[in-house]
């Protein structure tokens, strides 16, 4: 894996194990090569896991819609950002540069980012994986939800049992790793990864 999404809060929220865990995963990904791509932001979870990552060596690159950066919204100091017009614009550019995707504590963006990348990897848009980081029970409720919403017949459970989820990040890495190795050849002309 040469580079991994991450969603997600631009806010810490109420707990610091939020912020530590953020910045675990910047830290950890640089130690391991593995390129960060993420939303670009400066502040909350975004800015402490960039911020990480890059005292520890890491790529960065985050991807942010030109309207947030005349906000001033923009980590300065990124290996790399990418500029788009769009927040649909956004997503397929992390899309583009990433070969997996994982949330982290977030709200109703990081939500809507990785259900929307996940939407494309059933449809076959993409066949690169989808992880929950699930530190501390974080998705746990969430992923109970997904699990009533398949028992009504909603969502297929192949869909929701090729989510990689762990409590921890070697564990999602594994997993997310695992699924790589398992994603066939695109046949010529398709373009699934």
């Amino acid at each position: 894996m040469r580079r991994l999404a991450v969603f997600l809060a631009s806010s810490n929220g109420h707990d610091p194990a939020y912020a530590a865990l953020a910045a675990s995963v910047g830290a950890e990904l640089a130690r391991q090569g593995i390129g960060l791509v993420y939303g670009g932001g400066r502040r909350g979870l975004m800015g402490v896991m960039a911020d990480s990552a890059l005292k520890a060596g890491g790529e960065v690159i985050g991807v942010m819609p030109r309207i947030m950066v005349e906000r001033e919204w923009a980590h300065e100091g990124v290996t790399e950002l990418l500029m788009c017009d769009s927040m649909h614009e956004r997503k397929a550019l992390m899309a583009e540069r990433a070969d997996a995707f994982v949330a982290l504590p977030g709200g109703l963006g990081t939500l809507e980012e990785i259900f929307e990348v996940w939407s494309w990897r059933q449809l076959g848009f993409h066949a690169k994986p989808i992880g929950f980081l699930d530190a501390g029970g974080f998705w746990t409720p969430l992923l109970g939800a997904l699990r009533g919403i398949a028992d009504s017949g909603f969502l297929p459970a192949a869909t929701l049992d090729d989510l990689a989820i762990a409590p921890d990040l070697p564990g999602l890495l594994e997993a997310l790793r695992e699924r790589l190795r398992s994603i066939p050849e695109p046949a010529h002309g398709e373009n699934l990864r």
